[in-house]
């Protein structure tokens, strides 16, 4: 593999001044000049290559990173290794890491969908974390594999027990809650029904259900009639 100085150069030969420009406004948790402008198919085809050198080992040691490129370069590679064991080490290290929305959501191990049940152990971790995006990435998991066949009534459960005060976090459970009304919606609707979930992320589940194609129009419109209007204070 190229040393990290001309892995750099490569990462600047495929700039994309306006992509950059447009990465710095939609994520506002990282620091402008650590983004080279790097598009994710550029991103994810130099994974694939690194991946088939097999030499990839030094550049994920290399932590922190000093550009966001390489954080989600990093992501890719973590999410192209097929071998489970080496692919869950590898994302323990870099979780905590991830500092923005963009490299947490990206980030999927395709070898996941073979070993859910060790992977859920992991998640009932991850969301008890006190990193916002450990937690993120936690519920994206839950929410990619475990809405279909593999549905139990005891994840939603966790994922309303989550309590933060982080916008990233309550963001993903309401997308949580809006895609598992999709999937699963005669048993999340009592989530909502009871009000289980703080008011913005309750209101942000409507939303975003709402926003949504796999909803009937008649239970947009009961979801709509579940909108709270205002904070109630706590007693």
């Amino acid at each position: 593999m190229m040393n990290k100085t001309d892995l750099q150069r490569k990462l600047y030969d495929l700039q994309d001044l306006k992509y950059r420009d447009m990465q710095i406004k939609i994520i506002p948790t990282i620091e402008p000049e650590s983004v080279i402008g790097v598009r994710t198919p550029e991103l994810k085809a130099l994974a694939k290559e690194i991946l088939k050198s097999g030499d990839y080992k030094e550049f994920l040691e290399e932590l922190p990173h000093k550009y966001f490129d390489e954080n989600q370069l990093h992501a890719f590679i973590i999410s192209g290794l097929k071998d489970f064991n080496e692919c869950m080490d590898e994302l323990e290290i870099f979780l905590p890491y991830v500092n923005n929305w963009a490299t947490c959501d990206q980030m999927s191990p395709k070898v996941f969908k073979k070993h859910r049940e060790e992977l859920l152990t992991h998640i009932k971790e991850w969301i008890k974390s006190d990193k916002t995006y450990t937690v993120r990435f936690g519920v994206g998991m839950l929410m990619e594999h475990f809405l279909d066949a593999d549905y139990d009534t005891e994840y939603p459960e966790m994922v309303a027990k989550i309590k933060s005060e982080e916008y990233y976090v309550n963001m993903m459970i309401a997308w949580y809650f809006a895609t598992a009304l999709a999937k699963q919606y005669e048993s999340i609707l009592p989530f909502i029904e009871q009000k289980r979930l703080d008011y913005w992320t309750h209101n942000k589940a409507i939303q975003k259900s709402v926003e949504s194609r796999r909803i009937t129009d008649e239970q947009k419109e009961y979801l709509k009639s579940l909108k709270i209007s205002a904070k109630i204070p706590e007693r």
